[in-house]
């Protein structure tokens, strides 16, 4: 029974951690397939972009909900940020100076949401719902319903240029990965993010500073929206004011299918990648198929359904078998004494 046990925990455990990459690979497979474009250089270059945008918000956003939260404003703030920062080159400052200030906004809104959810104590989906619409608000009457231009070509290198052959959007995303990777392995906030998702009222009795943990987690989200804030201003040559519709699902979507849970207490940034890329393959194929964007939008609802109801089965059902064997196996002992 023993060995029973071993071989069932040993399969969960495969399916909770490769499952998602699984199903990556035989969508790419039938990408190609579907699509005679879907492998050549130019179209494969166009994913990695567009995956690097959502990648960077899902890696703010996990650490939100690892830690038992959740951030609908994100797009809002990209497009607030963004907007400003242009605002600032526009009005004769250089690229640094829009940089800076595209950064401070993001980080900005995101400790003010930190602040209201942790000293407030307030609900993070009403503060964040209402950041949302605040932000987008500001965005509207800063640029009055008009895009504003980026003309600085340095900025403009953030959202086109390439280090060594890779674009600059995903050498900054491999570099938001590698040190999100060292926050949660070597740092304390990093093992704090986890601690607060798991138990918030154990965390606060064991004296850890809860307030300052949140604060600190909404910072780095923000932050992270000012930097997509950043590469999409930079791609888009402008700022425009519905900059990030919508980016804040997609984000969720590939934390979720990236296999942390929305409850808190559990995940991992190296699963939330792979949900990028599984959403950014999905748009993809949909693009060269020339599906509606509408259709898209229905099919990307019933991925993040299923992907939620396979994790809890996973989790329930693994939960069941180990107490199945493990009363096999205490029935098994005591037969024998």
């Amino acid at each position: 029974m023993k060995a029973v046990k071993r071989l069932v925990s040993a399969r969960q455990e495969l399916l909770r951690r490769y499952g998602m990459l699984l199903v990556l690979l035989v969508m790419v497979i039938l990408a190609s397939f579907l699509s005679d474009r879907f492998f050549t250089t130019a179209n494969l270059m166009n994913v990695t972009r567009q995956v690097a945008i959502n990648a960077i918000l899902a890696a703010g956003m996990t650490i939100v909900i690892i830690s038992g939260g959740i951030d609908l404003s994100i797009g809002s703030v990209i497009a607030i940020s963004g907007a400003l920062g242009a605002g600032v080159m526009a009005g004769g400052s250089g690229w640094v100076a829009g940089l800076l200030t595209t950064l401070a906004v993001g980080l900005a809104f995101g400790i003010t949401n930190g602040l209201f959810i942790a000293y407030g104590q307030l609900p993070p989906f009403i503060v964040t719902l209402a950041s949302m619409a605040l932000a987008r608000g500001f965005t509207q009457v800063y640029t009055g319903g008009r895009a504003i231009q980026v003309s600085n070509q340095t900025f403009q290198w953030f959202g086109h240029g390439y280090i060594s052959s890779i674009p600059v959007p995903v050498t900054i995303m491999i570099v938001v990965y590698i040190l999100g990777y060292l926050f949660f392995k070597h740092t304390k906030l990093g093992r704090l993010v986890y601690a607060v998702g798991g138990n918030e009222h154990a965390c606060r009795m064991a004296g850890i500073r809860v307030n300052r943990v949140k604060v600190a987690i909404y910072g780095i989200n923000g932050l992270l929206a000012g930097l997509v804030g950043v590469i999409l201003t930079a791609r888009l040559f402008s700022a425009q004011p519905t900059a990030g519709v919508s980016y804040e699902m997609d984000a969720i979507a590939a934390v979720i299918l990236g296999g942390t849970s929305l409850s808190g207490g559990r995940g991992n940034i190296g699963g939330t990648i792979i949900g990028a890329l599984i959403i950014g393959v999905l748009g993809n194929v949909f693009n060269l198929l020339n599906v509606s964007p509408f259709y898209q939008d229905v099919a990307k609802g019933m991925v993040i359904l299923v992907a939620v109801l396979l994790d809890r089965l996973l989790h329930a059902g693994g939960r069941t078998i180990r107490k199945e064997v493990d009363s096999g196996t205490d029935k098994a002992e005591s037969a024998r004494a």
